[in-house]
C-alpha cells in the first residue's frame, strides 16, 4: 500500500523493484510539481537514508506499506523564512555572549559556545541555499552580497580561531559578524513578503 499525503495511491508497492524507483516514479507525479518529500514512513517506521541511495537497498518485499508526507515549496519556504528569523536572533546573542567571554578571559567556555555559533551559521547557509535551491530565489543582488560576506567572514573567523587569536576573534565577532548578521533581517522580510 502507498499513501501520499493522507491518501491512498493507486501505485501499488509490488511494482516495484526497491524503494528508490517507487520513490523517484511517485514524485514524477504531477501531485510533487510544487512539493517537497518531508517525510516517508516505511512500514509505519520513519525511514531517512544514513547513505546515498540507501533507498535502492530496500527490496520490493520489504515494502508493505509505504507513506509519503509532503508540502508545498511555498509553504516550505515560508517555514524556512519563519526559521531564519530565530537564527537571526540566536546569532546575535550568541555572538555578544562570546564576545564578553572572551574578554573576560573565560576561553574555554566561550570556545564550547563559538562551537555552537559557528554550526548554527552553518545550519544558517544551509537555509539560504535551500530558499535558493527549491525557490529559485537567488539573484537578489542584497542577498547574493550579505551571504559572500557572511561566508567570507566566517572563513576568517576560523583562521583567527586556528591561530588561538582570542582578542581578535572577540574583536570579529562583535564588530564584523553581529552587523554582517543584522544584515539578513531586511533580506529575509523581503522574502518573506515574496512569499505571501
Amino acid at each position: 500500500m502507498i499513501i501520499i499525503d493522507g491518501q491512498q495511491s493507486e501505485y501499488a508497492a509490488n511494482h516495484f523493484e526497491n524503494l528508490e524507483e517507487l520513490l523517484d516514479k511517485v514524485t514524477q507525479d504531477e501531485h510533487f510539481q510544487d512539493r517537497i518529500i518531508t517525510d516517508v514512513r516505511l512500514n509505519d517506521e520513519i525511514f531517512s537514508e544514513i547513505y546515498p541511495h540507501q533507498a535502492e537497498d530496500i527490496e520490493r518485499d520489504e515494502l508493505q506499506k509505504v507513506e509519503i508526507v509532503s508540502v508545498s515549496k511555498l509553504e516550505m519556504g515560508r517555514q524556512i523564512v519563519k526559521e531564519m528569523t530565530k537564527v537571526v536572533s540566536l546569532m546575535s546573542q550568541g555572538a555578544r555572549q562570546i564576545a564578553d567571554l572572551f574578554r573576560q578571559a573565560e576561553d574555554l567556555e566561550a570556545l564550547a559556545t563559538y562551537q555552537d555559533l559557528l554550526e548554527v551559521a552553518r545550519d544558517f547557509l544551509n537555509m539560504v541555499g535551500s530558499l535558493q535551491e527549491e525557490l529559485g530565489l537567488s539573484g537578489s543582488k542584497d542577498m547574493d552580497e550579505v551571504l559572500a560576506s557572511f561566508s567570507s567572514l566566517l572563513t576568517e573567523m576560523i583562521e583567527v580561531q586556528e591561530n588561538e587569536d582570542w582578542v581578535l576573534l572577540a574583536d570579529l565577532l562583535e564588530y564584523e559578524f553581529l552587523p554582517v548578521v543584522e544584515k539578513w533581517l531586511p533580506i529575509i522580510h523581503d522574502v518573506d513578503k515574496s512569499l505571501q
